[in-house]
């Protein structure tokens, strides 16, 4: 499997592991940027985003262009 498959099967899982959590707790705009301590949203945007931006790397990469 490709590197960027692999991230972009990263990213879906992240995503349906917060839905998951949102349907069983409801959804804190606040615990999702300051992070809930001790949950799933604990350092959720920063993980993600991370991860979103390496896969934007990669295509850029692949296709030779820049960001």
């Amino acid at each position: 499997m490709s590197d960027k498959l692999a991230r972009i099967k990263e990213l879906i899982e992240m995503q349906k592991k917060f839905i998951e959590y949102e349907h069983e707790n409801g959804f804190d705009p606040k615990a999702y940027f300051v992070g809930g301590s001790g949950t799933i949203l604990d350092g959720y945007r920063d993980e993600y985003m991370k991860k979103a931006m390496e896969l934007v790397d990669m295509a850029h990469a692949e296709k030779g262009s820049h960001r």
